[in-house]
């Protein structure tokens, strides 16, 4: 395993590790704030970008069914969840509608590196993380508005503005510069897994420092959660899944989609559309959760059926 790969299989531990530091001694990563942090989550999207081609919009079409069964999902059962889970546990308001938010954004790229080591379906896991991420750009302004518009204001246009800021302009160009600055892109893509786990640990353990005496004061509650969220996530994506598909490796893909969210998008748009920093605490929390839930799914799965592969490659 090369230092690209070994570094972003270690994401959960970097992110761990570095949200421990910050409970213990914040400054050490809240300089690392402002638009640093959307800077930052621009950087992760353009690498995401980088990765991209036209063809793998194009194998839509070829497989149209798991596509739309795991965005659908996405998009459904999360947001859903979030509601759910956020009047259960009576959360304050800032920390239900910064759960809801996170759950109402698209995949995140660590979903396809989990994917890789899940042994599932990497090909269907990236083409899902990118139309789930086109789609946010109405879907989570849209979402959030819907399941927390009773609780709080909700600047929807604000997040939809964001959004675009973030996701849209910086994909567009990583696909751009894939398709036009084809010997470029090759020499940076390397960097581009590693410098995304930097960049989304600095953005979690950022805010989890700046958010100290929130996480400690709200106790068990918001933990147990931001971790429900997450698990159900992952449970009712596989279940789900393999009812409709009766595919295991496909159920797996769609469980990491579904259960994986792209908490940096969640922390940039609570930051830049809510004065409260509450609102980015769940999303903070989010990223290590889900993050340490996969890597043991993906444990357990690697571990499970080793000689079955199932993925769609780009000349099937």
């Amino acid at each position: 395993m090369n230092f690209s790969n070994a570094c972003t299989a270690g994401f959960p531990i970097w992110v761990l590790i570095a949200s421990i530091i910050a409970l213990i001694h914040p400054p050490a990563f809240t300089w690392f704030s402002g638009h640093l942090i959307t800077i930052g989550l621009g950087i992760i999207m353009l690498g995401m970008g980088l990765t991209l081609t036209v063809d793998d919009f194009a194998r839509i079409a070829r497989y149209p069914f798991r596509v739309l069964l795991g965005v659908t999902l996405q998009f459904t059962i999360m947001p859903s969840l979030g509601w759910i889970i956020a009047r259960s546990f009576d959360l304050p308001t800032e920390f239900a509608v910064g759960l809801i938010l996170v759950a109402s954004c698209p995949g995140g790229t660590a979903s396809n590196v989990i994917a890789y080591l899940a042994r599932a379906d990497v090909p269907l896991s990236v083409t899902m993380t990118s139309v789930s991420t086109s789609i946010a750009i109405g879907a989570t302004p849209l979402l959030t508005l819907f399941f927390a518009g009773s609780r709080i204001e909700v600047p929807a246009f604000g997040l939809f503005l964001s959004t675009v800021e973030v996701i849209l302009v910086p994909v567009i160009a990583g696909v751009l510069m894939n398709k036009y600055c084809t010997n470029f892109t090759a020499r940076i893509l390397p960097a581009a897994p590693p410098v995304a786990v930097l960049f989304i640990t600095l953005i979690v353990a950022s805010i989890i420092g700046a958010g100290k005496d929130y996480i400690l004061h709200s106790g068990y509650k918001l933990i147990a959660a931001v971790f429900s969220l997450h698990a159900c996530g992952f449970l009712l994506g596989y279940a789900v899944s393999r009812i409709m598909t009766r595919d295991i490796i496909v159920a797996r893909t769609v469980s990491i989609e579904v259960g994986m969210q792209n908490s940096g998008l969640g922390v940039v748009l609570a930051r830049n559309n809510f004065t409260n920093p509450a609102f980015a605490i769940p999303s903070a929390i989010s990223s290590l959760f889900h993050s340490l839930i996969a890597s043991a799914l993906a444990a357990w799965w690697r571990n499970r059926l080793p000689n079955k592969i199932i993925m769609i490659t780009k000349n099937s």
